[in-house]
């Protein structure tokens, strides 16, 4: 993972604008490792926690834990359940929470949108010791970048965004199908039993809500400035406009690995 992607002003359009996820994902993470309120699990490149959240309320304990001082003081700010804790490192500082917590302490290990920064296949390696008989690994991808889903106001946004950046936008965060065979691979290489699934819901969005999501996107180098972000907002409502509603029909795909 790299902190400065989303270092500074980034770290507070994540919090207000990524989706968080609905219950039915914390359902099929429970019902996939048997989580009950005995068990500890670690989100890995939790940001600003949308997954961590979701996940407390079924278990007894929660780590978060990110690159990133930004994401985190923003996740500490946004959480309210006590049995969170958060925690500052990266996908390749795995093996040394081994002799901290013990082997077989984790029930689960869960990287929500942020795989595609990380050593996939060494970090499912290293999560193993980790690992109580019957948890594992899940990969979480919360929907498809705005600008490159199967919409025309999408399409619209891509014509905004790629104008801006100076380049096309073809990055798809680890959300698209050959990403998804590429982990479920590695995961099996692990020795995991692969398994997955997926959550489907339909959401309306404000233009708002769209720019501050590109805006989540960027680096801080890449950020308007707060002066140009309004007129920036703008061609986004100009773009979209003719295309409504605006609404969303987000799939959240959970890959599961299980030891």
């Amino acid at each position: 993972m790299t902190a400065s992607a989303f270092g500074g002003e980034v770290s507070e359009y994540y919090q207000r604008f990524r989706r968080g996820y609905p219950p039915e994902v914390a359902d099929a993470l429970t019902a996939a490792f048997t989580l009950t309120r005995d068990d500890v699990v670690l989100d890995v490149g939790c940001g600003t926690g949308q997954l961590t959240r979701v996940l407390a309320p079924r278990v007894g304990a929660v780590l978060g834990m990110d690159l990133e001082p930004a994401m985190l003081a923003q996740a500490r700010r946004a959480t309210a359940e006590p049995n969170v804790s958060w925690l500052f490192g990266a996908d390749s500082d795995i093996g040394a929470l081994t002799p901290a917590l013990g082997p077989g302490r984790l029930a689960a290990v869960t990287v929500a949108q942020a795989l595609h920064w990380m050593d996939h296949a060494r970090l499912f390696a290293d999560v193993r010791p980790l690992l109580r008989p019957g948890g594992g690994v899940a990969v979480v991808t919360n929907g498809e970048p705005l600008w490159l889903q199967d919409t025309a106001w999408s399409a619209a946004l891509r014509e905004v965004v790629s104008s801006y950046l100076g380049t096309p936008l073809h990055r798809t965060c680890g959300t698209d199908s050959a990403s998804q065979s590429r982990y479920a691979d590695a995961l099996s290489a692990a020795g995991y039993v692969v398994d997955s699934q997926v959550v489907s819901y339909s959401a309306p969005l404000s233009v708002e809500e769209i720019a501050g999501g590109v805006f989540s996107a960027m680096s801080p180098e890449q950020l308007p400035a707060p002066e140009a972000r309004p007129a920036f907002t703008e061609r986004v409502r100009e773009a979209v406009a003719p295309h409504g509603p605006l609404r969303e029909e987000v799939r959240v795909r959970i890959l599961t690995g299980t030891r």
